[in-house]
């Protein structure tokens, strides 16, 4: 008897509990992860109906089923919370190939195609876009740059085939930078109904008239005046 509780409290026993020490650690792990999860799930949700601008750390708590500072715990500044955010909802998308626009030579080729690309990731990803970028002014500095700068790299991408003056290269610019812009796609495709393809030709042929203006003739043609039907007298 006493042989049997030495046993059990000796060397055996030490190691049943170094054994069992991976097993704590690594449901302690999943707990933790489970929790961090929980919270980045709970910001995507507050962003796509309330809006970065409205939603609070207090409300991510809630939302999450934990207290604010597990919040802090886990994501210390806005920053890191928004990154997580940003990182998960992105992984549930299929986001812009630029790769892809860069293998047509032809500027309207490439045009079209990256444009069909981005109208087709904006109406996926409508719901939360258009808060993200409602809500631009709000977001951390980093992330406000981050957009500026991939509006700017899709810009450059489509500028650089067309071949035109510094002139009429401003005007492409110009019509290249409305084309890609999120707010255009909404304004075209969910207030005034049009299907993508068919914005894309649209803002293709603002692009065309931008680097092929139309003839003086075409430019001075004005709508008839209006006055007396054919066959009567003006009185």
């Amino acid at each position: 008897m006493y042989n049997e509780i030495s046993t059990m409290g000796g060397p055996v026993s030490r190691g049943s509990r170094k054994g069992s020490r991976p097993y704590r650690m690594t449901k302690r792990s999943a707990a933790v992860e489970d929790t961090r999860q929980r919270i980045i799930e709970a910001t995507v949700t507050l962003h796509g109906t309330v809006g970065p601008a409205a939603t609070t750390v207090m409300g991510v708590a809630e939302q999450a089923g934990v207290t604010r500072a597990t919040v802090y715990r886990h994501f210390p500044d806005d920053t890191t919370l928004f990154e997580a955010c940003s990182n998960h909802w992105l992984t549930q998308q299929v986001p812009p190939n630029s790769s892809e626009w860069l293998l047509y030579d032809d500027p309207f080729e490439r045009l079209r195609v990256a444009l069909t690309d981005l109208y087709r990731f904006y109406r996926a990803g409508e719901s939360m876009l258009r808060r993200i970028y409602g809500d631009k002014q709000s977001l951390p500095q980093k992330h406000r740059e981050g957009l500026d700068a991939r509006h700017e790299f899709f810009c450059q991408a489509l500028l650089g085939p067309f071949s035109v003056s510094p002139k009429r290269r401003h005007l492409v610019r110009a019509a290249i930078g409305h084309a890609v812009e999120f707010w255009t796609w909404r304004s075209l495709c969910v207030d005034n109904g049009l299907e993508d393809r068919d914005a894309v030709e649209l803002m293709v042929g603002l692009t065309a008239a931008a680097v092929h203006p139309p003839s003086p003739r075409v430019r001075s043609r004005r709508p008839p005046a209006s006055g007396p039907a054919p066959g009567t007298r003006a009185r």
